[in-house]
């Protein structure tokens, strides 16, 4: 059974309706268990639970919350070495295009790699101009299906990803199950 955790920071609920549509996309690969946790809620034992990972802060500054990089430094610093091999993305809100998300994502993939988490982007598109190298993000609340589908591609990735790396499911793997979404013309 694939184990995938979604953990976030969210102050106006951006994140966490962001959180929402990363789980429906990691549900979509059989034999899959996904958790949802915030903040609020989040213990070590559910990152020490899960294969996989995905992380999402709003962006404050163009990097994760402080509460996000309070609960890896206090919550999970415990724990280094126990999550070392784990696979995990990023995804991250801001007030609007520009805001830093994108950065934000970095500083959530920073943190993960100094835990020994094995980190990826997506190279699919989402839409015309929607890509996920460094995670999904969105500009405030993820309205528009092209950021919707960002989020569902990141969670559907992270399944497939943990499917293949942790569980030996070949036949989960994302190139060999379909074509790259590119660009529409």
């Amino acid at each position: 059974m694939n184990r995938i955790l979604v953990l976030f920071d969210s102050k106006t609920g951006n994140v966490a309706r962001m959180a929402e549509l990363v789980a429906e996309g990691a549900r979509q690969i059989p034999s899959t268990e996904v958790r949802i946790r915030s903040l609020d809620d989040a213990a070590a034992d559910d990152v020490l639970w899960c294969d996989g990972l995905a992380l999402g802060s709003p962006t404050n500054m163009g990097i994760l919350s402080w509460r996000m990089k309070r609960f890896w430094d206090e919550t999970m610093g415990p724990h280094w070495m126990k999550v070392d091999g784990k696979i995990a993305c990023a995804f991250s809100s801001a007030g609007g295009w520009g805001g830093g998300m994108e950065l934000a994502c970095q500083s959530l993939l920073t943190v993960l790699m100094n835990f020994g988490f094995l980190v990826f982007g997506v190279t699919d598109y989402a839409g015309k101009k929607m890509t996920l190298h460094y995670g999904a993000v969105a500009a405030k609340e993820p309205r528009e299906e092209e950021t919707q589908e960002a989020c569902r591609i990141l969670g559907r990735r992270l399944a497939e990803w943990t499917a293949v790396m942790v569980h030996g499911r070949h036949g989960e793997h994302p190139l060999r199950k379909s074509t790259p979404r590119m660009p529409p013309s």
